[in-house]
């Protein structure tokens, strides 16, 4: 919101500064586990046991992965690996899943925010209450204010479980007469942290599901700035008495960063599916539907279309049907914003570079010279190691119903498993037979 960002006493310059020395919690104390390479890497995560994260869920899968800090980034997941039960060893999935921008553009032009980058978010990491991590574990995590010469202590992190509904169910009729229903309640681990920036509060969650599928999603709660209730006509929304305190309209453009590294291997091919329906045709039941592969051997950007998808194959890895393993791109609902360059297109692949961290205001991070945004990486470079940039819009015109305090509005995406398992991972043993044509 139009507010002063600087609310804990930053200062520009204090920000600057300690954007030049790359302070960063963790990391810096030499706790956490180290930054993600696009190499070969072991499926067990690379971390000490305090930034260590292990989670065996009811239904039998396994989750490990490690944490870190960042004063600007703010929470980092690192060597993921995912383990359903029926498979002897952890399949690496993620060398690194992290935020890589909150681009904040009000509709009137007056005001413009990278909230990652300007306003280092990590360093506004917020204290949980218990009974925000219901039946979890709230952790310490070590923040390291800019200017400020030592740690604060902040209770940030919380890691828990929660129900997330039918993971199946299947009512079976048997050729004898005979019935059975198979069903099964899902869970998902749960991984999340508090950012305050302003008069927002961002609730950055991981969900780890049992049947091997990633949610990412950032939820935006807190306050309406009181600064912004000026907005003209076209631009805002009145929230208060009449047509008074109308709140300035604006957009919310989250960037995730992750780096694949099925079966523990940073190589690996991005492919696009694309499905056609073509009117029925003389002697056709009914309209008929054909998907076309593509095969994106160059670094690309794109836009989600109907029946478009696409997914991050593993360079080495085969489930035990032969298939080659690979996670496909789900994405959400997205308000796409097109003022900016970087913010046009909906994922971006790149080719890894360590030095390209964040969607937009990558200052600092690449030699001079280096393009600052996402949109200009994308200049023809083979496509090996691939990065992935998914982009979330949401266009916040304000209610009544945003104050006081404002309910979460919620934008995200998710990766889920294609062919990682020869069949559903949670699959009962009576129905384990069931593979293929059932001749």
């Amino acid at each position: 919101m139009r507010v002063n960002r600087m609310s804990r006493a930053r200062t520009r310059t204090a920000l600057a500064a300690f954007a030049v020395a790359g302070l960063t919690a963790g990391a810096a104390a030499g706790a956490g586990p180290a930054n993600a390479q696009p190499k070969a890497a072991p499926a067990a995560p690379d971390c000490s046991a305090a930034y260590r994260i292990e989670q065996k869920l009811a239904n039998g899968t396994t989750w490990r992965m490690c944490w870190r800090h960042e004063a600007m980034a703010g929470m980092v997941m690192e060597d993921i690996t995912y383990q359903p039960p029926g498979e002897s060893k952890p399949i690496k999935v993620l060398n690194s899943s992290r935020l890589a921008q909150i681009h904040v553009p009000y509709d009137d032009g007056s005001e413009e925010y990278d909230d990652i980058t300007s306003f280092y978010f990590g360093a506004g990491l917020e204290n949980l209450a218990a009974g925000e991590c219901p039946g979890g574990t709230i952790r310490t995590v070590k923040v390291r204010m800019p200017g400020a010469s030592a740690t604060e202590n902040v209770k940030g992190l919380c890691t828990t479980t929660r129900a997330r509904g039918h993971a199946y169910r299947m009512h079976d009729y048997t050729m004898d007469g005979t019935e059975k229903l198979y069903q099964k309640q899902g869970k998902d681990l749960l991984v999340y942290a508090v950012n305050k920036v302003g008069w927002y509060e961002y609730i950055t969650e991981w969900r780890f599901s049992d049947d091997g599928a990633i949610h990412l999603n950032v939820g935006a709660t807190g306050s309406l700035a009181p600064q912004d209730y000026d907005a003209a006509d076209g631009r805002g929304w009145p929230i208060g008495k009449g047509n008074k305190a109308r709140s300035l309209s604006h957009s919310h453009n989250v960037f995730w960063k992750l780096d694949f590294a099925l079966d523990g291997s940073s190589k690996g091919r991005v492919e696009q599916y694309d499905s056609k329906v073509t009117p029925r045709q003389p002697g056709d039941r009914g309209p008929t539907n054909k998907t076309t592969r593509t095969k994106i051997t160059k670094e690309t950007a794109g836009d989600a279309k109907n029946m478009r998808w696409w997914r991050v194959v593993s360079a080495t890895g085969k489930n035990k049907d032969g298939h080659p393993r690979s996670y496909e791109l789900v994405a959400g609902p997205n308000a796409k914003y097109s003022g900016r360059g970087f913010t046009k297109h909906d994922v971006y692949f790149t080719q890894y570079n360590k030095c390209e961290k964040y969607a937009s205001n990558n200052k600092g991070n690449c030699p001079s010279g280096h393009p600052k945004s996402v949109d200009k990486w994308v200049n023809g470079q083979n496509l090996t190691n691939p990065s992935m940039w998914v982009n979330v819009g949401f266009h916040h015109i304000a209610r009544d119903e945003d104050q006081q305090p404002m309910p979460v509005h919620w934008q995200g995406f998710s990766v889920v498993p294609r062919d990682v398992t020869a069949m559903n991972p949670l699959t009962p043993a009576a129905l384990a037979g069931a593979n293929g044509r059932l001749d």
